[in-house]
């Protein structure tokens, strides 16, 4: 996992074709302005979601995903999330890889996640071994906008 601003991602991360076209994206379109719900930024390889929610607090038992065959960019445009964060070899109760959605879902008590708070500008990225759990909150609820852009694993 990787958390930085957009502007200070590029320098920490090995950037492949694929990786670049995903930041150059979210330089060009940080603002989340005018993005429909989906858009392809090059076909199945990088695609963005935008998604606006309110955060809620977590509970106990925390439930964690992880992808197999995309990286996750999480930009946060406005507002402030937590992301729990574990690596996925301590997520506990894992359900079967889902081929089709590329997700694994499992829990872990709250006090064995990283919590990881994420503020607008700033972004979160996250590999296959990040199992992540977003939409928590920080004190209280928050009203959140971002942009996830899914990047094909190289």
């Amino acid at each position: 996992m990787i958390i930085s601003t957009l502007d200070h991602l590029p320098p920490r991360m090995a950037l492949t074709p694929s990786l670049r076209k995903a930041l150059d994206f979210l330089a060009a379109h940080r603002t989340g302005e005018g993005l429909p719900a989906r858009l392809e930024v090059d076909g199945a390889r990088v695609y963005a979601m935008l998604q606006s929610f309110e955060t809620s607090p977590a509970g106990p038992l925390v439930e964690l995903e992880a992808h197999r065959r995309y990286i996750d960019i999480q930009y946060v445009v406005s507002g402030g999330e937590v992301m729990g964060w574990a690596h996925l070899s301590a997520v506990q109760s894992l359900s079967a890889y889902n081929p089709e959605k590329d997700v694994q879902t499992g829990t872990l008590p709250a006090a064995e996640v990283s919590p990881v708070l994420v503020r607008a500008g700033q972004a979160c990225v996250f590999f296959p071994e990040d199992a992540h759990a977003p939409k928590l909150a920080w004190g209280k609820p928050d009203k959140v906008v971002k942009i996830v852009v899914k990047v094909a694993v190289e």
